[in-house]
């Protein structure tokens, strides 16, 4: 067995001491890799591609819950039309009923009491004529509102259906909400805590930029007014806007009606060339429409971009928004 002598401690207390710090790197270096924080722009391109993707989905819940609240509205007034019709029915069958049980009381006497109670041939035609007339006239009473009664609980039964279906699409894409914000959250909790895009510079220059009479002034002084307020998915205000919801609620303080979905939006207005662009016109980014702005002057646009953000000025040229076109209403 080989001794210890003081010759070789020096080697062997290096060679412990490098296996030492080769254990402590192992550890170390696998934990640190894991907790590194990306830098703002990393998380803000994540962020961006995220959501993105999520926004769609947002916009059809706004497009099937307009529909769906739209839907409701006529079944109401269907029903509301149905109920005097059915009571005109019932009416009309109570006095049919009536003269069943009149003729059937008389029988043949109804018509030999005409015959006996007639002056004269022409007096009895007269008599016969109205009481066959009187009978068409109710069979075609009942014949006409049971038709129209009918027509309506037909469109209501059709509408009820399309109802149960937009209510369970509503409550499907409402539910998402949650998977929505709860895939955000720990990107926003990384970009609160480097700084990122969630400066409260909301307003980096005067709104609207340029000033315009007419509607769209308004529409673009009431958006600029709106800054600051927060991102709340599918909401229409005064606490939140999605950003359908907040050109809606722009143009609606110039007298002007929007619905609640992007692509509404653009099919309910004409288009506008970028050299026409003036303030209060929309501003519509991607193929599909999901993302929309107003206009606001030199190269700005207020828009509500997405949870975890407020209400807030952009430049409408950015890579990670591509123009898809420019629309005006009115």
């Amino acid at each position: 067995m080989a001794m210890d002598t003081p010759r070789h401690r020096p080697r062997r207390t290096a060679r412990v001491t490098l296996m030492v710090l080769a254990a402590i790197c192992a550890v170390v270096a696998p934990s640190a890799v894991a907790h590194a924080v990306p830098d703002p722009a990393t998380i803000e391109a994540q962020i961006d591609k995220a959501w993105n993707e999520l926004e769609p989905t947002i916009e059809q819940y706004n497009k099937v819950h307009g529909e769906l609240q739209a839907n409701k509205a006529k079944a109401a007034d269907l029903q509301q039309k149905i109920q005097p019709l059915q009571l005109q029915v019932d009416l009309a069958m109570s006095k049919v009923t009536d003269m069943a049980v009149s003729a059937y009381k008389g029988g043949s006497a109804s018509t030999l009491n005409a015959i006996l109670t007639s002056r004269s041939p022409s007096t009895l035609a007269e008599q016969l004529t109205m009481l066959n007339m009187i009978a068409r006239d109710h069979r075609a009473q009942i014949s006409d509102v049971a038709t129209a009664r009918d027509k309506y609980a037909a469109d209501k039964n059709t509408l009820d259906g399309l109802i149960s279906q937009q209510a369970r699409q509503d409550a499907d894409l409402g539910a998402k909400k949650t998977q929505i914000e709860a895939k955000l959250a720990d990107l926003q909790k990384l970009r609160q805590q480097t700084g990122g895009a969630a400066a409260t510079n909301f307003k980096p220059v005067a709104c609207p930029v340029d000033y315009l009479p007419g509607p769209g002034g308004t529409a673009a002084k009431k958006a600029c007014s709106l800054i600051g307020k927060p991102y709340i998915w599918a909401a229409a205000g005064p606490d939140g806007y999605d950003c359908s919801g907040l050109t809606l609620t722009a143009w609606a303080a110039a007298g002007v009606s929007l619905r609640h979905y992007t692509s509404w939006q653009w099919s309910d207005t004409k288009p506008v060339s970028r050299a026409d662009l003036r303030a209060g016109d929309l501003v519509f980014f991607f193929k599909d429409l999901h993302h929309m702005g107003i206009y606001v002057g030199g190269g700005w646009m207020v828009h509500a971009p997405q949870t975890g953000d407020h209400v807030r000025m952009a430049k409408i040229d950015s890579p990670y928004l591509p123009i898809a076109g420019y629309r005006r209403p009115g």
